[in-house]
């Protein structure tokens, strides 16, 4: 009975205490001194309105480089990250059956050479014979017309003279057939000269290695890739553009561009509309020239902006924000009281941030908010 009477008294009590201790504080806080604040009012403001898109950054010219011969790789002369010149010599593969194709074409010209000067001695002679029938025939010719000759004579004198012709026509034509052999011979050569230089891959431009699927020792089959070799400094951002957005988006217009690994907006051109439509996304390829930027890399992830015409915001300064991790809020005058409201912002642009809720236009807010301020704090506007 006397601890049932007990608790009651000491409740009331405790009442008593936090009743007379609460009285004191709200007096406190109504005769606490106003902050001095700056204050900005939340206006409406005309911005730019444009459609983003996303996409990856490709490199405007590359090239897989292959052989076009089977044969062994001997060495690799580049690793993947490699910046290379135009005509270095980045892949050598074996070429004993190539050299040896040389070497056989160019022994078929020696021989053909060597023939030559036999064949020039043989036209010579025939020459030769051919003047000397020539002259016997004209003199047979005028003493037949003398009659100091026979009829069979005569006859002799013109089968020499044709015969001489004739031997005289094919040592001719043995010399020019040399000559077609040599020259065919010379087109074997630098066929196999080729083929030899096959082996013997070089870039064909200027740029950085970004691909490597060969070692030494591998076996190089035609058109399979050993190198991937891309122009560097000629890129461009490949961004998906829903197809409802696509009258917003017109070759060569300038729009502006952002890579997330660079915290900078760049003005870019669109280069090409690719015309077939994805059937996944409903979405068109655009592709966009981007300025020449430092260490910019295929594979990037990058943002473009189509503008679409101008947009009503409600705009406040970026100072006014209180960002604690992911929540944003904004400290709005009321009745000489600041209260804490929460916010949801949009663009950042360069006269203000985006207010998509929370605020209304007209409203006041503490820009920049002093330090310690709190919800519920006096505070007096100044200048």
């Amino acid at each position: 009975m006397r601890f049932s009477t007990i608790v009651p008294v000491l409740l009331s009590a405790a009442g008593l205490i936090g009743c007379g201790g609460g009285e004191p504080q709200r007096k406190a806080d109504a005769s606490a001194a106003a902050v001095p604040v700056r204050t900005a009012t939340a206006s409406v403001a005309e911005w730019p309105d444009a459609y983003e898109a996303t996409g990856t950054v490709r490199a405007r010219t590359t090239t897989v480089l292959s052989s076009k011969v089977m044969a062994y790789v001997r060495q690799v002369a580049v690793q993947v990250g490699d910046r290379v010149q135009e005509g270095q010599l980045l892949v050598t593969l074996d070429s004993q059956d190539q050299d040896a194709q040389v070497r056989l074409a160019e022994a078929g010209e020696a021989e053909v050479v060597s023939a030559i000067p036999e064949a020039d001695n043989g036209v010579a002679g025939a020459k030769a014979n051919l003047d000397l029938a020539q002259s016997t025939f004209q003199r047979m010719q005028e003493l037949a017309s003398k009659k100091s000759i026979s009829s069979h004579e005569f006859d002799e004198a013109s089968a020499a003279l044709k015969s001489s012709q004739a031997a005289y026509e094919m040592a001719r034509a043995k010399r020019a057939e040399l000559d077609s052999k040599r020259a065919q011979v010379q087109q074997q050569i630098r066929a196999a000269g080729i083929m030899r230089d096959y082996t013997r891959i070089s870039a064909p431009f200027s740029g950085i290695v970004t691909a490597k699927s060969a070692e030494a020792g591998t076996l190089a089959a035609p058109g399979a890739p050993l190198l991937t070799v891309e122009r560097e400094g000629a890129y461009r951002l490949e961004a998906s553009v829903d197809e409802s957005q696509l009258p917003f988006v017109k070759t060569g217009q300038s729009v502006d561009v952002a890579l997330d690994s660079m915290d900078r907006r760049s003005s870019a051109r669109v280069s090409e509309i690719v015309p077939a439509v994805d059937a996944a996304s409903r979405a068109y390829i655009v592709k966009i020239d981007l300025p020449d930027m430092p260490n910019v890399r295929s594979g990037m992830f990058g943002r473009a902006w189509f503008p679409k015409g101008i947009r009503k915001v409600v705009a406040i300064p970026p100072a006014a924000l209180v960002e604690r991790g992911q929540l944003q809020s904004v400290f709005v005058m009321e009745g000489g009281i600041a209260r804490s409201r929460l916010v949801t912002t949009g663009e950042r642009g360069p006269r203000g941030v985006e207010a998509l809720s929370g605020l209304n236009a007209g409203e006041k807010v503490v820009s920049p908010p002093p330090p310690g301020l709190t919800d519920g704090a006096r505070v007096e506007e100044r200048q």
